[in-house]
Protein backbone atom coordinates (compact mmCIF):
# COMPACT_ATOMS: atom_id res chain seq x y z
CA UNK A 1 0.00 0.00 0.00
CA UNK A 2 1.51 3.20 -1.06
CA UNK A 3 1.25 6.39 1.27
CA UNK A 4 0.32 9.68 -0.49
CA UNK A 5 2.50 12.78 -0.64
CA UNK A 6 0.84 15.47 1.60
CA UNK A 7 -0.06 18.47 -0.36
CA UNK A 8 2.50 21.17 0.04
CA UNK A 9 1.49 24.26 2.21
CA UNK A 10 -0.03 27.43 -0.16
CA UNK A 11 0.31 30.50 1.00
CA UNK A 12 -3.23 33.21 0.03
CA UNK A 13 -2.79 36.17 1.53
CA UNK A 14 -3.12 38.40 4.65
CA UNK A 15 -5.92 40.00 6.44
CA UNK A 16 -6.05 42.24 9.34
CA UNK A 17 -8.93 41.65 11.88
CA UNK A 18 -11.77 42.61 10.15
CA UNK A 19 -10.99 40.36 7.62
CA UNK A 20 -9.91 42.84 5.05
CA UNK A 21 -7.60 41.50 2.67
CA UNK A 22 -4.37 43.39 3.33
CA UNK A 23 -2.05 41.38 0.34
CA UNK A 24 -2.38 38.04 -2.18
CA UNK A 25 0.35 36.10 -2.60
CA UNK A 26 1.85 34.49 -5.73
CA UNK A 27 4.07 31.53 -6.59
CA UNK A 28 7.21 32.51 -7.87
CA UNK A 29 8.57 28.95 -8.96
CA UNK A 30 12.00 30.22 -10.60
CA UNK A 31 12.77 31.72 -7.11
CA UNK A 32 10.58 29.11 -4.89
CA UNK A 33 9.29 32.00 -2.62
CA UNK A 34 6.20 34.32 -2.76
CA UNK A 35 5.37 37.67 -4.76
CA UNK A 36 3.59 39.85 -2.74
CA UNK A 37 1.04 41.69 -4.38
CA UNK A 38 -0.64 44.39 -2.38
CA UNK A 39 -4.23 45.73 -3.96
CA UNK A 40 -4.04 49.27 -5.69
CA UNK A 41 -4.70 52.10 -3.81
CA UNK A 42 -7.58 53.45 -4.41
CA UNK A 43 -9.66 56.71 -3.33
CA UNK A 44 -11.69 54.46 -0.90
CA UNK A 45 -8.46 53.21 -0.02
CA UNK A 46 -7.00 56.43 1.51
CA UNK A 47 -10.23 57.57 3.11
CA UNK A 48 -10.06 54.35 5.01
CA UNK A 49 -6.51 54.63 5.75
CA UNK A 50 -7.74 58.07 7.22
CA UNK A 51 -10.45 56.45 9.21
CA UNK A 52 -8.41 54.06 10.74
CA UNK A 53 -6.55 56.41 12.72
CA UNK A 54 -10.13 57.50 14.69
CA UNK A 55 -10.95 53.60 14.69
CA UNK A 56 -10.19 50.52 17.01
CA UNK A 57 -8.40 47.92 14.73
CA UNK A 58 -10.55 45.41 13.02
CA UNK A 59 -13.75 48.27 12.98
CA UNK A 60 -16.58 47.58 12.87
CA UNK A 61 -15.88 43.82 13.39
CA UNK A 62 -14.07 44.23 17.31
CA UNK A 63 -16.70 46.66 18.88
CA UNK A 64 -20.90 46.27 18.96
CA UNK A 65 -23.11 47.71 16.59
CA UNK A 66 -24.12 50.69 18.66
CA UNK A 67 -20.57 52.13 18.88
CA UNK A 68 -21.26 53.43 15.68
CA UNK A 69 -24.57 55.74 16.40
CA UNK A 70 -23.25 56.31 19.79
CA UNK A 71 -19.96 57.76 18.60
CA UNK A 72 -21.75 59.94 15.46
CA UNK A 73 -24.20 61.44 18.03
CA UNK A 74 -21.33 62.08 20.53
CA UNK A 75 -19.26 63.75 18.19
CA UNK A 76 -21.76 66.01 17.27
CA UNK A 77 -22.64 66.75 20.82
CA UNK A 78 -19.36 67.76 21.88
CA UNK A 79 -18.80 70.06 18.24
CA UNK A 80 -21.79 71.88 19.89
CA UNK A 81 -20.56 71.98 23.20
CA UNK A 82 -16.79 73.22 22.15
CA UNK A 83 -18.74 76.54 20.01
CA UNK A 84 -21.01 76.87 23.53
CA UNK A 85 -17.81 76.78 25.42
CA UNK A 86 -15.99 79.22 24.02
CA UNK A 87 -19.02 81.64 24.40
CA UNK A 88 -18.73 80.26 28.30
CA UNK A 89 -14.93 81.33 28.09
CA UNK A 90 -15.31 84.93 27.09
CA UNK A 91 -18.17 85.40 30.08
CA UNK A 92 -15.98 83.76 31.89
CA UNK A 93 -13.13 86.31 31.65
CA UNK A 94 -15.42 88.95 32.43
CA UNK A 95 -16.25 87.30 35.30
CA UNK A 96 -12.76 87.51 36.75
CA UNK A 97 -13.10 91.03 36.19
CA UNK A 98 -11.16 91.30 32.45
CA UNK A 99 -11.90 95.07 31.30
CA UNK A 100 -13.41 95.83 34.72
CA UNK A 101 -10.79 98.85 35.65
CA UNK A 102 -11.88 97.75 39.16
CA UNK A 103 -10.93 94.44 39.28
CA UNK A 104 -6.97 93.47 40.24
CA UNK A 105 -5.40 90.41 39.15
CA UNK A 106 -5.07 89.47 42.73
CA UNK A 107 -8.57 89.31 43.04
CA UNK A 108 -8.74 87.13 39.98
CA UNK A 109 -6.49 84.65 41.15
CA UNK A 110 -8.51 84.45 44.47
CA UNK A 111 -11.86 83.50 42.16
CA UNK A 112 -10.27 81.17 40.29
CA UNK A 113 -8.81 79.58 43.80
CA UNK A 114 -12.17 79.20 45.18
CA UNK A 115 -13.54 78.02 42.20
CA UNK A 116 -11.40 75.37 41.78
CA UNK A 117 -11.28 74.71 45.47
CA UNK A 118 -15.20 74.06 45.88
CA UNK A 119 -15.03 72.60 42.24
CA UNK A 120 -12.60 69.61 43.79
CA UNK A 121 -14.69 69.56 46.86
CA UNK A 122 -17.86 68.67 45.22
CA UNK A 123 -15.50 65.92 43.18
CA UNK A 124 -15.07 64.38 46.37
CA UNK A 125 -18.55 64.33 47.93
CA UNK A 126 -19.98 63.04 44.72
CA UNK A 127 -18.00 60.54 44.09
CA UNK A 128 -18.56 59.50 47.31
CA UNK A 129 -22.28 59.43 47.29
CA UNK A 130 -22.88 58.13 43.71
CA UNK A 131 -19.82 55.87 42.93
CA UNK A 132 -21.25 52.80 42.93
CA UNK A 133 -24.49 53.54 41.20
CA UNK A 134 -22.66 55.74 37.91
CA UNK A 135 -21.79 51.91 36.22
CA UNK A 136 -25.34 50.42 36.50
CA UNK A 137 -27.13 53.31 35.48
CA UNK A 138 -24.04 55.02 33.01
CA UNK A 139 -26.57 56.36 30.31
CA UNK A 140 -28.32 58.43 32.54
CA UNK A 141 -25.61 59.60 34.19
CA UNK A 142 -23.71 60.18 30.93
CA UNK A 143 -26.95 62.45 29.75
CA UNK A 144 -26.40 63.82 33.02
CA UNK A 145 -23.18 64.92 32.97
CA UNK A 146 -23.65 67.48 29.97
CA UNK A 147 -26.91 68.40 31.58
CA UNK A 148 -24.46 69.78 34.39
CA UNK A 149 -22.28 71.30 32.36
CA UNK A 150 -24.62 72.87 30.04
CA UNK A 151 -25.58 74.65 33.42
CA UNK A 152 -22.18 75.51 34.42
CA UNK A 153 -22.04 77.18 30.91
CA UNK A 154 -25.37 79.04 31.69
CA UNK A 155 -23.76 80.78 35.06
CA UNK A 156 -20.61 81.49 32.99
CA UNK A 157 -23.26 83.51 30.53
CA UNK A 158 -25.21 84.80 33.22
CA UNK A 159 -22.62 86.05 35.38
CA UNK A 160 -21.47 89.44 33.50
CA UNK A 161 -25.18 90.21 32.60
CA UNK A 162 -26.22 89.97 36.31
CA UNK A 163 -23.11 92.16 37.32
CA UNK A 164 -24.54 94.66 34.68
CA UNK A 165 -27.99 94.75 35.77
CA UNK A 166 -27.92 94.69 39.88
CA UNK A 167 -27.66 97.10 41.98
CA UNK A 168 -28.49 97.50 45.61
CA UNK A 169 -29.92 100.71 47.83
CA UNK A 170 -27.34 102.89 48.48
CA UNK A 171 -25.39 102.82 51.76
CA UNK A 172 -24.87 106.07 52.59
CA UNK A 173 -25.05 107.74 55.71
CA UNK A 174 -28.38 107.29 57.33
CA UNK A 175 -28.41 111.19 57.76
CA UNK A 176 -28.21 111.34 53.95
CA UNK A 177 -31.48 113.14 52.38
CA UNK A 178 -31.15 111.15 48.95
CA UNK A 179 -31.38 107.93 50.90
CA UNK A 180 -34.58 106.61 50.13
CA UNK A 181 -35.14 107.70 46.34
CA UNK A 182 -31.25 107.29 45.12
CA UNK A 183 -29.34 103.40 44.41
CA UNK A 184 -25.90 102.80 43.27
CA UNK A 185 -24.39 100.46 40.97
CA UNK A 186 -23.15 97.44 43.03
CA UNK A 187 -19.36 98.23 45.27
CA UNK A 188 -17.10 96.59 44.67
CA UNK A 189 -17.18 94.55 47.19
CA UNK A 190 -20.63 93.62 46.02
CA UNK A 191 -19.65 92.92 42.61
CA UNK A 192 -16.84 90.04 44.03
CA UNK A 193 -19.34 88.15 45.81
CA UNK A 194 -21.70 87.98 43.20
CA UNK A 195 -18.82 86.50 41.20
CA UNK A 196 -17.47 84.22 43.50
CA UNK A 197 -20.85 82.51 44.33
CA UNK A 198 -21.41 82.24 40.50
CA UNK A 199 -18.10 81.64 39.41
CA UNK A 200 -17.98 78.84 42.28
CA UNK A 201 -21.76 77.13 40.94
CA UNK A 202 -20.57 77.03 38.14
CA UNK A 203 -17.21 74.94 39.06
CA UNK A 204 -19.37 72.94 41.15
CA UNK A 205 -21.37 71.74 37.96
CA UNK A 206 -18.49 71.55 35.68
CA UNK A 207 -16.36 69.10 38.40
CA UNK A 208 -19.60 67.22 38.83
CA UNK A 209 -20.01 67.09 34.93
CA UNK A 210 -16.28 65.77 34.75
CA UNK A 211 -16.62 62.75 37.36
CA UNK A 212 -20.16 61.91 35.87
CA UNK A 213 -18.90 61.67 32.06
CA UNK A 214 -15.63 60.06 32.88
CA UNK A 215 -17.06 57.57 34.69
CA UNK A 216 -19.87 56.31 32.82
CA UNK A 217 -18.17 57.00 29.57
CA UNK A 218 -15.51 54.24 30.95
CA UNK A 219 -18.09 52.01 31.49
CA UNK A 220 -19.58 52.51 28.23
CA UNK A 221 -16.30 52.10 26.37
CA UNK A 222 -16.11 48.40 28.65
CA UNK A 223 -19.81 47.91 26.81
CA UNK A 224 -18.57 48.75 23.45
CA UNK A 225 -15.31 46.81 23.65
CA UNK A 226 -15.86 43.12 22.35
CA UNK A 227 -15.16 40.05 24.54
CA UNK A 228 -12.18 38.42 23.20
CA UNK A 229 -10.28 41.27 21.66
CA UNK A 230 -9.15 43.10 24.45
CA UNK A 231 -9.27 46.50 22.88
CA UNK A 232 -10.34 48.63 25.53
CA UNK A 233 -7.22 50.13 25.81
CA UNK A 234 -7.33 51.05 22.47
CA UNK A 235 -11.05 52.26 21.73
CA UNK A 236 -10.38 54.31 24.81
CA UNK A 237 -7.30 56.15 23.36
CA UNK A 238 -8.62 56.16 19.61
CA UNK A 239 -11.82 57.75 21.83
CA UNK A 240 -9.31 60.51 22.64
CA UNK A 241 -8.25 61.20 19.27
CA UNK A 242 -11.97 61.68 18.03
CA UNK A 243 -12.87 63.90 20.59
CA UNK A 244 -9.40 65.66 19.99
CA UNK A 245 -10.25 66.17 16.42
CA UNK A 246 -13.90 67.19 16.92
CA UNK A 247 -12.77 69.90 19.76
CA UNK A 248 -10.01 71.29 17.12
CA UNK A 249 -12.90 71.45 14.34
CA UNK A 250 -15.08 72.99 17.07
CA UNK A 251 -12.70 75.83 18.39
CA UNK A 252 -12.09 77.06 14.64
CA UNK A 253 -16.02 76.92 14.28
CA UNK A 254 -16.31 78.90 17.39
CA UNK A 255 -13.34 81.43 17.01
CA UNK A 256 -15.24 82.58 13.66
CA UNK A 257 -18.81 82.12 15.66
CA UNK A 258 -17.55 83.89 18.69
CA UNK A 259 -16.42 87.26 16.73
CA UNK A 260 -19.80 87.44 14.64
CA UNK A 261 -22.19 87.21 17.95
CA UNK A 262 -21.66 90.09 20.16
CA UNK A 263 -24.71 91.55 22.37
CA UNK A 264 -26.89 90.08 25.04
CA UNK A 265 -29.50 88.78 23.28
CA UNK A 266 -27.50 87.46 20.44
CA UNK A 267 -25.28 85.50 23.05
CA UNK A 268 -28.08 84.06 25.16
CA UNK A 269 -30.13 83.33 21.76
CA UNK A 270 -26.87 81.26 20.25
CA UNK A 271 -26.48 79.52 23.83
CA UNK A 272 -30.03 78.31 23.31
CA UNK A 273 -29.63 76.80 19.96
CA UNK A 274 -26.16 75.27 20.95
CA UNK A 275 -27.57 73.96 24.06
CA UNK A 276 -30.52 72.40 22.31
CA UNK A 277 -28.20 70.79 19.81
CA UNK A 278 -26.03 69.78 22.21
CA UNK A 279 -28.25 68.09 24.41
CA UNK A 280 -30.33 66.57 21.68
CA UNK A 281 -27.97 64.71 20.50
CA UNK A 282 -26.06 63.69 23.33
CA UNK A 283 -29.70 62.05 24.35
CA UNK A 284 -29.74 60.48 20.79
CA UNK A 285 -26.18 59.02 21.57
CA UNK A 286 -27.14 57.49 25.28
CA UNK A 287 -30.03 55.88 23.63
CA UNK A 288 -28.31 54.32 20.51
CA UNK A 289 -26.80 52.13 23.80
CA UNK A 290 -27.69 48.65 23.95
CA UNK A 291 -26.35 47.58 27.37
CA UNK A 292 -26.34 43.80 28.15
CA UNK A 293 -26.56 44.22 31.89
CA UNK A 294 -29.86 43.82 33.85
CA UNK A 295 -30.39 46.82 36.01
CA UNK A 296 -33.28 48.02 37.79
CA UNK A 297 -35.30 49.66 34.94
CA UNK A 298 -34.07 47.03 32.29
CA UNK A 299 -35.14 43.84 35.01
CA UNK A 300 -38.39 45.45 35.24
CA UNK A 301 -38.94 45.88 31.88
CA UNK A 302 -37.41 42.44 30.82
CA UNK A 303 -40.17 40.92 33.75
CA UNK A 304 -43.26 42.47 32.64
CA UNK A 305 -42.75 41.19 29.10
CA UNK A 306 -42.46 38.33 30.24
CA UNK A 307 -45.05 37.68 32.46
CA UNK A 308 -47.69 39.17 29.64
CA UNK A 309 -45.84 37.39 26.48
CA UNK A 310 -44.24 34.66 28.36
CA UNK A 311 -40.86 35.83 25.85
CA UNK A 312 -37.57 37.75 26.79
CA UNK A 313 -36.90 40.56 25.65
CA UNK A 314 -33.45 41.53 23.59
CA UNK A 315 -31.01 44.36 25.22
CA UNK A 316 -31.73 45.91 21.50
CA UNK A 317 -35.65 46.10 22.23
CA UNK A 318 -34.88 47.01 25.90
CA UNK A 319 -33.13 49.93 25.06
CA UNK A 320 -36.25 51.25 22.72
CA UNK A 321 -38.28 51.23 25.93
CA UNK A 322 -35.77 52.27 28.20
CA UNK A 323 -36.30 55.97 29.71
CA UNK A 324 -32.83 57.95 30.45
CA UNK A 325 -33.78 60.23 32.83
CA UNK A 326 -37.50 59.58 33.97
CA UNK A 327 -37.94 56.17 35.71
CA UNK A 328 -39.76 55.52 38.99
CA UNK A 329 -38.62 52.93 41.13
CA UNK A 330 -41.09 49.97 41.82
CA UNK A 331 -43.53 50.95 44.72
CA UNK A 332 -46.00 48.84 47.07
CA UNK A 333 -49.46 50.20 48.30
CA UNK A 334 -48.42 52.82 50.48
CA UNK A 335 -46.06 54.29 48.40
CA UNK A 336 -42.73 52.54 49.86
CA UNK A 337 -40.48 51.28 47.39
CA UNK A 338 -38.17 48.40 46.74
CA UNK A 339 -34.01 48.73 47.37
CA UNK A 340 -31.10 46.59 47.99
CA UNK A 341 -30.05 47.21 51.72
CA UNK A 342 -27.47 50.15 52.54
CA UNK A 343 -26.94 48.83 55.82
CA UNK A 344 -26.90 46.73 58.42
CA UNK A 345 -30.40 45.64 59.36
CA UNK A 346 -31.46 47.14 62.87
CA UNK A 347 -32.94 45.61 65.63
CA UNK A 348 -36.03 43.67 64.72
CA UNK A 349 -36.32 44.47 61.04
CA UNK A 350 -35.56 40.46 60.53
CA UNK A 351 -37.79 38.58 62.10
CA UNK A 352 -37.57 34.46 62.35
CA UNK A 353 -40.92 34.19 59.87
CA UNK A 354 -38.22 36.75 57.50
CA UNK A 355 -35.56 33.77 57.78
CA UNK A 356 -38.05 30.96 57.71
CA UNK A 357 -39.06 31.74 54.66
CA UNK A 358 -36.00 32.41 52.85
CA UNK A 359 -34.29 29.23 54.59
CA UNK A 360 -33.39 28.20 51.12
CA UNK A 361 -32.29 31.37 49.34
CA UNK A 362 -29.13 33.32 48.99
CA UNK A 363 -31.37 36.12 50.09
CA UNK A 364 -34.10 37.11 53.01
CA UNK A 365 -36.83 40.21 51.48
CA UNK A 366 -37.96 42.21 54.26
CA UNK A 367 -40.99 43.99 54.77
CA UNK A 368 -40.47 47.20 56.11
CA UNK A 369 -42.38 50.62 57.86
CA UNK A 370 -43.94 52.65 55.03
CA UNK A 371 -44.65 49.68 53.45
CA UNK A 372 -42.05 48.85 51.46
CA UNK A 373 -39.30 46.08 50.74
CA UNK A 374 -36.13 46.08 51.34
CA UNK A 375 -33.28 43.05 49.99
CA UNK A 376 -30.39 41.70 52.12
CA UNK A 377 -28.24 39.39 49.95
CA UNK A 378 -26.44 36.41 51.95
CA UNK A 379 -22.77 35.38 51.98
CA UNK A 380 -21.89 34.13 48.77
CA UNK A 381 -24.64 35.13 46.81
CA UNK A 382 -24.09 35.33 42.64
CA UNK A 383 -25.27 38.02 40.49
CA UNK A 384 -27.53 35.63 39.47
CA UNK A 385 -29.24 35.57 43.43
CA UNK A 386 -28.96 39.33 43.37
CA UNK A 387 -31.22 39.40 39.87
CA UNK A 388 -33.45 36.69 41.54
CA UNK A 389 -34.12 38.28 44.44
CA UNK A 390 -34.94 41.52 42.57
CA UNK A 391 -37.51 39.38 40.35
CA UNK A 392 -38.91 38.23 43.34
CA UNK A 393 -39.29 41.87 45.04
CA UNK A 394 -40.58 42.93 42.07
CA UNK A 395 -43.61 40.00 41.94
CA UNK A 396 -44.15 40.44 45.27
CA UNK A 397 -44.74 44.07 44.92
CA UNK A 398 -47.31 43.87 41.87
CA UNK A 399 -49.03 41.26 43.83
CA UNK A 400 -49.63 43.96 46.43
CA UNK A 401 -51.00 46.11 43.96
CA UNK A 402 -48.68 48.84 42.70
CA UNK A 403 -45.18 48.02 40.76
CA UNK A 404 -44.86 51.71 38.96
CA UNK A 405 -47.27 51.65 36.43
CA UNK A 406 -50.77 49.35 36.41
CA UNK A 407 -51.99 46.76 38.75
CA UNK A 408 -50.36 43.36 37.59
CA UNK A 409 -47.99 44.53 35.03
CA UNK A 410 -45.53 43.01 36.35
CA UNK A 411 -47.08 40.40 38.40
CA UNK A 412 -49.31 38.74 35.58
CA UNK A 413 -47.43 35.42 35.85
CA UNK A 414 -47.81 35.30 39.41
CA UNK A 415 -51.56 35.85 39.60
CA UNK A 416 -52.19 32.88 37.23
CA UNK A 417 -51.24 30.86 40.31
CA UNK A 418 -53.01 32.50 42.97
CA UNK A 419 -50.09 32.88 44.94
CA UNK A 420 -47.64 35.26 44.21
CA UNK A 421 -44.98 33.58 46.14
CA UNK A 422 -44.86 30.04 44.90
CA UNK A 423 -45.30 31.09 41.32
CA UNK A 424 -42.41 33.14 41.77
CA UNK A 425 -40.16 30.74 43.19
CA UNK A 426 -41.08 28.43 39.93
CA UNK A 427 -40.12 30.96 37.36
CA UNK A 428 -37.17 31.98 39.55
CA UNK A 429 -35.76 27.65 40.02
CA UNK A 430 -36.64 27.19 36.65
CA UNK A 431 -33.45 27.10 34.64
CA UNK A 432 -35.01 27.25 31.22
CA UNK A 433 -36.28 30.69 32.31
CA UNK A 434 -32.64 31.88 32.89
CA UNK A 435 -31.28 30.07 29.74
CA UNK A 436 -33.63 32.50 27.56
CA UNK A 437 -32.24 35.49 29.29
CA UNK A 438 -28.45 34.48 28.64
CA UNK A 439 -29.90 33.70 24.67
CA UNK A 440 -31.26 36.63 24.58
CA UNK A 441 -28.14 38.44 24.52
CA UNK A 442 -28.57 39.50 28.55
CA UNK A 443 -25.07 39.51 30.50
CA UNK A 444 -26.20 37.19 33.85
CA UNK A 445 -22.74 37.50 35.35
CA UNK A 446 -22.63 41.41 35.88
CA UNK A 447 -24.48 42.83 39.15
CA UNK A 448 -26.22 46.30 37.72
CA UNK A 449 -28.84 46.26 40.54
CA UNK A 450 -26.21 47.24 43.72
CA UNK A 451 -26.02 50.85 43.67
CA UNK A 452 -24.90 51.15 46.79
CA UNK A 453 -22.35 49.24 49.60
CA UNK A 454 -23.15 45.13 49.35
CA UNK A 455 -24.19 44.26 52.55
CA UNK A 456 -24.15 40.40 53.35
CA UNK A 457 -25.90 38.73 55.72
CA UNK A 458 -24.44 35.08 57.48
CA UNK A 459 -26.91 32.82 58.74
CA UNK A 460 -26.75 29.46 59.99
Amino acid sequence: MTSSTPTPPKLISAIDESGTVLCVYNRDAKAGSWEAVPPEKTTRGYAKDMLDVFLPAGYPHTVTPDYTPYQIYDSLQAFSSTIAGLLSSRAVLEGFGVGDSTSTATAAVLLTVLQESTGRLATILFAHRFGQAIEPECKRYRFLADVLNDGALALDVLTPALLSCLSFPSSSSPTSTSTSTTTLALTTTHHYYVRALLLSASGILRALCGVAAGAAKASLSAHFARSGHNNLAELNAKDGSQETVISLLGMLAGSLFVRAVSGTTAVWLSMTVLVAIHLGTNYKAVRAVQLRTLNRQRAQLVLRHYSATGGVLSPALAAGKERVLRWRSPRVDGGGKIAFARSYPRTDEIGAADLWRHRGDPYVVVAVLGGGRTIYMKEGATARDVLAAWFEALFLCSSSGNSGGKRGEVGGAAAKGGNGESSVREIMDDEEFWKALASAGWDLNANALETGPAIRLRVE
